[in-house]
């Protein structure tokens, strides 16, 4: 079985779909406030419908974090991170119950990132590898680091508060997610993708802590 880990960056909706948002935005405020819609379009970066994804952080195995990254073009990204996913999987024995081989592990990975990363897939027409199974309240094939963590209750814990916990280096070096879209604006996308690498490093090291597994390769 191969283990995949990743991590996303999202902007909020670009230029091109404010008026959309914006009579959107109208339906539910009939008094039109900048500053409130404002805040409407920031949060969009939550939401895979108008959201943007940056880049693709991902490790595999005991491979160094890498980053899908293509400037201006989300859709080729996207396309690069479904061939990868194609690439290490294996052709199922069932059709019924079909098993790829793939472990995708991350944090809030079930709810957000690859949530996220289908919905995405859907608006710009790139057809994922194979319908990946949500089914909770297991670790395969996804596992959540932070659902795996809380056992599946309704409480929530951060990364960086999870890895210090387990007496593991902070991967916030001068940055955390609420900061990347200011990031972006202010030209720092290198910044960027070495935190999105660097969340990647530790969501790996917290599954291994969690699972008292060692990595294979003594390089990482």
């Amino acid at each position: 079985m191969r283990k995949l880990f990743l991590d996303i960056e999202t902007l909020p909706a670009e230029e091109s779909k404010m008026a959309t948002l914006r009579l959107l935005f109208d339906k539910k405020n009939p008094q039109f406030e900048q500053e409130k819609f404002d805040e409407f379009v920031a949060k969009t970066n939550f939401d895979g419908a108008f959201g943007r994804i940056l880049c693709i952080g991902y490790a595999v195995d005991d491979e160094a974090p890498q980053n899908f990254y293509n400037e201006n073009n989300e859709k080729e990204t996207l396309r690069q991170f479904w061939e990868l996913v194609s690439s290490i999987s294996i052709q199922p024995r069932s059709s019924q119950y079909p098993d790829y081989g793939v472990q995708f592990v991350g944090h809030n990975v079930m709810d957000f990132d690859l949530r996220f990363i289908y919905q995405r897939s859907i608006v710009l027409g790139v057809l994922p590898s194979y319908d990946l199974n949500f089914a909770r309240y297991r670790g395969y094939p996804i596992y959540d680091t932070m659902k795996e963590w809380v056992k599946w209750s309704n409480n929530s814990i951060g990364l960086e508060f999870l890895a210090l916990a387990l007496d593991i280096p902070s991967p916030k070096d001068g940055i955390d997610g609420s900061q990347v879209a200011q990031f972006f604006a202010d030209g720092k996308v290198n910044d960027i993708l070495e935190y999105c690498k660097r969340d990647v490093e530790t969501t790996r090291a917290v599954y291994r802590k969690m699972n008292f597994e060692k990595p294979s390769n003594k390089l990482f």
